[in-house]
């Protein structure tokens, strides 16, 4: 016997994640979530929710089932050790002005 509430979990649409490019030559930002049926719909779905105002070039949607991700936990492990090596980090010289978005 099917409760309404067993019903709303199995009927419910995927966790889609959303991604905007605001400009060209920018990364994707993550902007927010949202549950829609299947990709095609997430865009679409995406374009009006976080678009709006024409602000984006390009839109990524990705299921949140998809994504893997490190515990904040382990955080020492993953990012502790690249602090040593600064060679990997660009802070020893001036960006031009067409790179400013960097």
């Amino acid at each position: 016997m099917n409760t309404t509430s067993d019903t709303a979990t199995t009927a419910e649409w995927p966790l889609w994640e959303v991604f905007v490019r605001s400009k060209a030559g920018l990364d994707h930002k993550h902007c927010g979530s949202l549950h829609a049926a299947d990709a095609k719909m997430a865009i679409q779905m995406a374009r009006d929710v976080y678009t709006r105002r024409q602000e984006g070039t390009s839109i990524w949607v990705v299921p949140s089932a998809q994504i893997t991700a490190s515990e904040p936990a382990d955080k020492d492990a993953y990012f502790d050790p690249a602090a040593d090596k600064v060679y990997r980090h660009p802070t020893f010289y001036a960006l031009p002005k067409a790179v400013d978005h960097m």
